[in-house]
């Protein structure tokens, strides 16, 4: 069932979710200082607002069309990603910067806040759902790669991001995946980060989950000693709680994340490249990125070129 469309800007601000919440257990913080820990995330005046498209019209793309008659635009994301795509519990409300390229590019596509619906889809069924149509647009951390594209059309990417390990604030032993022999792994099923550790070093243990949020909880609770997926992700779980968690070593992929839709719907993404594009001149990809990922410590990097690749 999708969630209810709630407006982003006008909630108070996200609870933690639960895996966060077990740091109030004495057996999972016992390495750590008592109490909640801090609440961090943008506040509704700090978010961008963006212009919506007047009079737009996109015929040639039978996404867009059929949005259009909906009256609605249905974007699959990330729910439990702090300060990317994460969803306040008690309101619904999905916020992160994600979240903020989503709206941006409904935006420019026509539809304004309230005819956009968030949609939690996890990583394993993205392709499926596209295929489908059970979504429209598909923003969450979603990495390009050649065989994806063979399954569904990219626009962007919007940012580049880069493997790396995420482990308790006492692991000593673990600085990189040259350390991974032998230590429970978690990451998500069907990913990229699962499928290179396990391509790349064997000798590490593989736990899958369908989430991060269920990885970083068994690593708080000494269930797995790594969580391994972007950086960006690590970084804004290390960052809630900076006392328990941190994140280790230099990146070891390139990981380029574009905006999935439905594979032969070129002129929906030719359209977004477009808008991206714009987005990136005026100064509005670096407003949504201060607002969200850069509450991490995390300064604004240089968005990634962006891949024009033919028709298809």
């Amino acid at each position: 069932m999708p969630h209810p469309p709630t407006p982003r800007h006008r909630a108070r601000p996200a609870l933690l979710a639960a895996l966060l919440l077990a740091l109030l257990v004495p057996a999972a913080a016992g390495c750590g200082r008592p109490g909640s820990p801090p609440v961090k995330g943008p506040t509704a005046a700090d978010l961008p607002s963006y212009p919506v498209a007047r009079d737009f019209s996109l015929p040639d793309s039978p996404t867009w069309t059929a949005a259009k008659r909906r009256g609605r635009l249905v974007i699959g994301v990330k729910e439990d990603q702090p300060y990317l795509g994460e969803r306040d519990p008690a309101t619904g409300t999905y916020r992160g910067f994600d979240i903020e390229i989503a709206t941006m590019l409904a935006a420019a596509l026509g539809f304004p806040e309230h005819a956009v619906t968030f949609r939690t889809v996890a990583s394993a069924n993205r392709e499926t759902a596209l295929q489908n149509g059970q979504i429209d647009l598909y923003v969450g951390t979603y990495t390009i790669n050649a065989k994806r594209k063979q399954q569904i059309g990219f626009a962007g990417p919007y940012y580049l991001a880069g493997q790396s390990l995420l482990v308790r604030s006492d692991e000593h032993d673990i600085r990189g995946p040259q350390d991974l022999a032998g230590k429970r792994v978690c990451s998500v099923a069907g990913s990229t980060a699962y499928q290179r550790i396990r391509a790349q070093y064997p000798k590490a243990v593989l736990v899958a989950y369908d989430s991060y949020s269920v990885c970083v909880d068994n690593l708080l609770t000494y269930q797995v000693d790594a969580v391994t997926t972007d950086d960006a992700i690590l970084l804004g779980y290390a960052a809630k709680v900076p006392d328990q968690l941190k994140v280790v070593g230099e990146p070891f992929s390139k990981e380029p994340y574009g905006i999935g839709m439905r594979r032969g719907d070129d002129a929906l993404r030719f359209a977004l490249d477009d808008a991206l594009a714009a987005a990136e001149r005026n100064g509005t990809w670096r407003k949504a990125y201060e607002a969200t990922l850069g509450v991490s410590g995390m300064p604004p990097p240089t968005p990634p070129p962006i891949d024009r690749y033919p028709a298809t």
